[in-house]
Parts: structure tokens; sequence; C-alpha cells
């Protein structure tokens, strides 16, 4: 817990209302140590994470823990221990995860402690189990093509009857010109 000041500092506040006005607009957040990695490693992961729509912030964890209890979400002081940046992802999850478990991969100095999807907490092992299940799209384009499939086989099935009539109308016809 943390010890309450008798005065309370207008920068602080500011900073935490910052935090939560972020956190409030998305609902996943991803959360890694990015302890050892250079400016340009960081400015690199941030890029790539621009590409899926999300944020890469450093965080002051008091500061983030506070905003994380003022938007009544679930107990994630845990992660927020030693230097910390929380990945913020308005949209995909599965896609920010995928991208920083393939970066990792490339900088291992980068470590991600766990994450906050939807209202659930994972851990690292659960995390990196999450980055590997297709995406919210690829999960939509595969039950499109389930739901194609059936049609396509209706639609090829009704065209094959009418070729096999016209195949076997050209074939009578065939043997009465080959008999004539």
């Amino acid at each position: 817990m943390a010890i309450v000041a008798k005065k309370i500092q207008e920068t602080k506040t500011q900073a935490i209302e910052n935090l939560k006005e972020r956190f409030g607009q998305a609902k996943d957040f991803i959360f890694a140590d990015y302890r050892g990695l250079t400016v340009e490693q960081i400015t690199a992961l941030r890029k790539l994470l621009r590409g899926k729509e999300a944020s890469f912030t450093v965080v002051k964890n008091n500061f983030a823990r506070i905003a994380f209890e003022q938007l009544s979400a679930p107990d994630v002081s845990g992660y927020l221990a030693g230097p910390t940046a929380v990945a913020i992802a308005p949209k995909d999850a599965n896609e920010v995860a995928k991208v920083l478990f393939d970066y990792l991969k490339e900088v291992p100095a980068l470590q991600v402690k766990g994450a906050l999807i939807g209202d659930t907490v994972y851990n690292p092992a659960q995390t990196e189990a999450f980055s590997k299940l297709p995406g919210k799209l690829e999960l939509i384009a595969m039950l499109m093509s389930v739901l194609k499939g059936p049609a396509r086989n209706l639609v090829g099935d009704l065209n094959d009857i009418n070729a096999r009539l016209v195949r076997t109308i050209k074939a009578v016809g065939d043997k009465k010109a080959e008999t004539a």
C-alpha cells in the first residue's frame, strides 16, 4: 500500500489522470520490462506497435497502479515492479502480443511480464500462449470459409447436374450421327 502524503502534488495527480485517460481508451494491456533496450530498439518497437494501432508507454509503477485501481481493473500490481512499459491495445491484443513476442526473439532484453486482457490477468506463459492464437480477423476469415463451403459445394453439385445432362444429350447426338 502506498504512503499517503499530507499534501497531494498537482503534477502527480495530473500524471495519474493522464494515465487513467489513456488506460480508459483501451481494454487490453501487456506489461513488459524494457531494461536493457536502447532508445533505437524502443523506437523500433513503438513503430511496429503503431502499425497495430497500439502504443508502448513507459509508466511509473505507482501511478499506473493507482490509475488501474481507479478504473476498477483487476489487480495487476504484481506486474508493476521494476522498469515497466505498458503496451496499450485498443483493438486486437492478440496482434500486439504477437508483435511483442516476435520482437522478443530479435531483442531478448525485452521481457513480457504479463497481460490484462479484458478482465483477465495473464502471466507471461499465458500471454505467450495467447499470442500464438489466431487473431480476430483470422478467426473471422476461418468462419467465413467454413460457412461458404457448403454453399459452394451445393452450387457445384447443381451445375454438375446440368453438365451431365448436356454431356448425355451430346453423347446421344454423337451416337445417332455415327449410325446415320
